[in-house]
């Protein structure tokens, strides 16, 4: 079975039990500012997990483009991916778990035929916040699963967590089939916890009874949802009966590429370059086709972090010339049934690769090094060392040793004693290089090799600590930047952003009807909107745009939804800013007379309740398109 076939025997399997299909959206979350991409398909479902009722009614399925890069430093193993497509099926308050987890083991056995055998699944085995999931063991034991091939695991393996800090959470069910053999780690008892790849995870029932208020707090939800998710990728591997993800029929001819690219064969070392290759690749064509752009920061950062680490793992392959648009277009042929819009946006993404390969292959390598160099040098000094003067490992360890200069080099020793001195100072500036500049620890192993008498690699094991820690400063710089975002719908969240509403109508008035919404960040602390206009505001216009929304909350007007169709949302003058994103039934929300807008977000029920709001900034982000700044007075 290939993954056209999966999907739509998936999607119909479903709405034959009373769901709804949702359309396959942009990895570009729409006003969430929790999280830089569509990371699973319930992403755009929190409002309504939360509590508001769907246009489509309480029983949804979809098949949704997704991508993550909290695994990225995996991505080379058989099993790890950027970006990969899921199939979900959701009850908004509706059925269960007896309804959940029977259709998902009729799926997986009846509909796609796998052997029942098998099978494992996992339970949440409680604690202090849930009690031990007993009812889902049950309905398994009921269905047919062994007592043995029933696991109980915590919050780690069987909790989803909410996308932010705050949001829809609770406790899930994960399927797995046994690919056989022994554990590839080597442990005795090998159990669906071990990471080793013998059991492979391939569809999650999560029963989301609890709304996470603040960290380790949690309150009931107003309705009891579920929300699964199979990943495509992942159930073909399974279907087809191998345990490396690569060699399924969406990735075979992009492998086959590189094989024929660098003349050498999928095989030993050569493979995880090759998977990382095909996997970020393939990543980077749906986000160009999505509107991103390498760039130095966010979503752009990400893109180009994938298209320059496909250059240097080419150049491992000993592939030397540019050869990513052509593999490009090996995989905008795989999925151009699928998605058209990659045909569509074919030469703007070619462009895309193409400049950013020849501008890191053309760039002045020596300058390159010498500034990473620089910057190398310039944090060895920060935490005490200084790398001209050093001549062996003896040195730099006798000077580190007593007194510990750097704070953050003796943290990660002294937290990491079996680490030698050496190795954790190096660590420490890998760790620097990469959080800092997104330096691969490849790259700064070779400037302190090379350049500064430092003839030490980072040990494998101070490498895990220092993933770990990467992993988890981007986690909290992530919370830190987003904190109080849209997903938590929070009371100053909720006003702002049905500010935006005024805000778009207000600029409209006063700038002309030229102007439309290119995008939007809100947290607790402000609004930050962009929008289409090809000149700065003068003072007077930012004056007048507050004052028409200042009116406007002060007149208390009421806010009102109504459902429709996005046909009849048009005729009645509604700003549709995501029109190819909706389904059959759209979310429109007016206020008063003066604003109407196809939307999803959280809204106050009157104007009065915003208090006011002051314009802050106004500022260019490209031709033609402004940003402006508000918060709440």
């Amino acid at each position: 079975m290939k993954a056209k076939g999966l999907k739509e025997k998936y999607l119909s399997f479903f709405k034959k039990r009373g769901h709804k299909r949702l359309p396959n959206v942009s990895l570009i979350p729409e006003n969430d500012p929790t999280a830089l991409f569509i990371s699973a398909g319930m992403h755009p479902l929190v409002p309504y997990l939360l509590g508001e009722s769907h246009p489509l009614g309480k029983r949804l399925v979809s098949n949704q483009r997704c991508l993550r890069t909290t695994d990225i430093e995996n991505v080379g193993d058989s099993h790890h991916l950027t970006f990969f497509e899921m199939l979900g099926n959701w009850s908004l308050g509706d059925y269960w778990k007896e309804e959940a987890i029977s259709w998902s083991w009729e799926f997986l056995t009846k509909e796609l035929g796998l052997p029942k055998e098998k099978f494992h699944v996992s339970c949440f085995k409680g604690d202090k916040d849930a009690p031990k999931d007993e009812e889902s063991a049950k309905i398994w034991k009921k269905l047919g699963v062994p007592l043995n091939q029933i696991h109980f695991f915590g919050k780690k393996e069987n909790w989803w967590a909410p996308i932010g800090q705050t949001g829809p959470c609770g406790p899930d069910t994960e399927m797995f089939i046994d690919m056989g053999g022994k554990c590839r780690e080597g442990k005795k008892d090998c159990d669906p916890s071990c990471s080793c790849g013998r059991f492979f995870e391939v569809w999650n029932d999560v029963f989301m009874e609890y709304n996470q208020v603040a960290p380790g707090k949690y309150k009931p939800l107003k309705q009891r949802n579920v929300d699964t998710g199979m990943g495509v990728e992942r159930m073909i591997s399974a279907i087809q009966g191998v345990d490396d993800i690569f060699q399924i029929n969406a990735f075979k001819p992009i492998i086959e590429e590189i094989e024929k690219a660098s003349n050498k064969k999928y095989e030993g070392e050569n493979k995880k370059p090759m998977r990382v290759i095909a996997d970020h690749l393939r990543a980077a064509i749906f986000l160009i086709a999505d509107g991103v752009v390498p760039s130095k920061e966010d979503r752009g950062y990400v893109l180009r972090r994938l298209i320059r680490e496909v250059i240097r793992q080419s150049n491992s392959l000993g592939v030397k010339e540019v050869f990513s648009v052509s593999l490009a277009r090996v995989i905008i042929d795989n999925y151009r049934e699928e998605y058209p819009n990659l045909i569509g946006n074919k030469n703007k993404f070619l462009r895309e690769l193409k400049n950013e390969e020849q501008s890191l292959i053309l760039a002045d390598i020596r300058y390159a090094e010498s500034k990473a160099r620089r910057e190398v040098e310039e944090y060895a000094k920060r935490i005490g060392l200084n790398l001209k003067k050093k001549q062996n490992l003896e040195e730099i360890e006798k000077e580190l040793l007593v007194p510990y200069k750097g704070e953050d080099a003796g943290l990660f020793i002294k937290e990491n004693p079996s680490i030698s001195t050496a190795s954790g100072i190096a660590g420490t500036i890998v760790f620097d290089q990469k959080t800092t500049h997104g330096r691969p620890a490849e790259d700064t192993n070779e400037i302190l090799n090379k350049h500064l008498n430092i003839k030490q690699d980072v040990s494998a094991e101070a490498q895990a600590i220092l993933n770990k820690l990467h992993k988890d400063v981007s986690r909290k710089s992530a919370v830190k930047k987003f904190k109080g975002g849209l997903a938590d719908h929070s009371e100053a969240v909720t006003k702002l952003h049905t500010v935006t509403h005024l805000l778009h109508q207000a600029l409209r008035d006063v700038l002309g009807k030229h102007v439309q919404q290119a995008g939007s960040n809100i947290t607790a602390e402000r609004l930050r909107f962009d929008f289409v206009h090809p000149e700065k505001l003068t003072e007077e216009q930012k004056k007048k745009v507050e004052g028409i929304i200042n009116e406007k909350i002060k007149a208390d007007l009421p806010v009102k939804m109504e459902m429709m169709s996005l046909e009849e949302a048009k005729k009645k003058g509604a700003q549709a800013l995501f029109g190819e994103k909706y389904g059959e039934k759209v979310k429109v929300y007016s206020i008063g007379d003066y604003s109407c807008e196809v939307c999803g977000g959280p809204h106050v029920k009157s104007t009065g309740e915003i208090g006011g709001v002051k314009i802050v900034k106004e500022k260019a982000v490209g031709t033609g398109r402004r940003r402006l700044y508000a918060q709440l007075a």
